[in-house]
């Protein structure tokens, strides 16, 4: 990965997204396909979808979602400490001791997520997981109204939004889910356009609210009725202590991205991608999933009459934390395999299986 595509890696990481609050993240997205795009448009759900070729026959579509899991302003005590609601799938436990940042009208805004110290918990309190509803939001005000001349309710939270950099190629940030994919489907339109004309009318798509019901890639593929589509998002990482290779497969990171088969994968798609790794001499991993994916993939496979959909996942270590882990390598191959697949989509295609 070279050092203009890891700043605007590390941009896109940087910057909030939670789902239904991405608008900061998608002006990096228009700015960013202004250069490689024949068009961007943002349509009324907040998709912001670049085209190239956008008249040849076959209509391909990279998607990736950019919103990430957040939390929102519910209510605001008389001492100015703040509770909240959770913006898609959070374990608690996660929240407890983090910095995090109030996204407010007038700027960002410091705080920490805070519970009762363990000193004073009782022997049942204890023993029990922690519940949303027992932390709070500490910005350090004095009280109610000190709290609520920066922030209302309806503000999104965020964790603190930093990139560390780890031994072997290795990061970790908040939100990898899926700003690593997302990053790794505008580089494949980029690396397509800049291989000279495309062979099809290709579509990329930053799509939103995957986190709350997988909602702006089928609003994005209804709009540009695709006939090939490809969803890029994270995988679990099964290289770390406690699991289960046997349920969860044998992902690693550095290895690859992981190709998926399955019935939400066409296995056309499959086929021209393993085939694209194969003349690219690029590493990839295989993964399995019996049913439809808890990812765009699903979507896309089934809007309007049906599209020939396909999922490449890059391994994510500790997925919805503070801390979700990533090999560079992986995601710089997702879009090289992805530019190579769309430079193979010339002549007429039957996708039926």
């Amino acid at each position: 990965m070279d050092s203009q595509a890891r700043d605007f890696l590390f941009r896109l990481l940087q910057t909030p997204s939670p789902s239904g609050y991405e608008q900061p993240i998608q002006h990096l997205v228009r700015d960013y396909l202004g250069g490689c795009a024949d068009s961007v448009v943002t349509d009324s759900h907040g998709n912001v979808i670049g085209a190239k070729n956008a008249g040849a026959a076959t209509r391909m579509l990279l998607a990736g979602h950019c919103d990430q899991i957040g939390l929102i302003v519910q209510y605001v005590d008389g001492d100015g400490f703040i509770s909240v609601q959770p913006i898609g799938g959070w374990d608690p436990i996660q929240l407890v001791g983090a910095r995090v940042t109030v996204w407010t009208a007038t700027g960002p805004v410091a705080g920490v997520m805070s519970r009762k110290p363990i000193h004073l918990l009782t022997e049942e309190e204890r023993k029990q997981v922690p519940k949303m509803k027992d932390l709070w939001i500490d910005i350090g005000a004095t009280d109610k109204a000190d709290c609520e001349s920066v922030v209302r309710v309806g503000d999104c939270v965020t964790l603190e939004l930093k990139v560390q950099e780890l031994r072997n190629g290795r990061a970790c940030s908040v939100a990898m889910d899926d700003k690593i994919g997302l990053w790794v489907v505008l580089e494949a339109f980029r690396r397509s356009a800049a291989a000279g004309p495309v062979p099809c009318a290709l579509f990329v798509a930053s799509t939103v609210q995957e986190e709350i019901g997988l909602r702006g890639a089928q609003t994005s593929a209804h709009g540009v009725d695709p006939h090939v589509a490809i969803a890029v998002d994270v995988t679990h990482a099964t290289d770390c202590p406690t699991i289960d290779k046997k349920s969860e497969g044998d992902v690693a990171l550095g290895k690859g991205p992981v190709v998926y088969r399955g019935p939400n994968m066409n296995p056309h798609v499959v086929t021209r991608l393993l085939a694209a790794a194969q003349a690219g001499q690029i590493p990839v991993q295989l993964g399995a999933s019996g049913r439809a994916t808890p990812t765009d993939a699903n979507v896309l496979q089934t809007t309007r009459a049906g599209v020939a959909a396909g999922l490449v996942s890059v391994p994510n270590r500790y997925m919805h934390s503070a801390v979700e882990t990533i090999a560079l390598d992986d995601a710089d191959r997702a879009a090289d395999l992805l530019a190579g697949f769309v430079r193979g989509l010339e002549g007429a295609i039957d996708w039926a299986p």
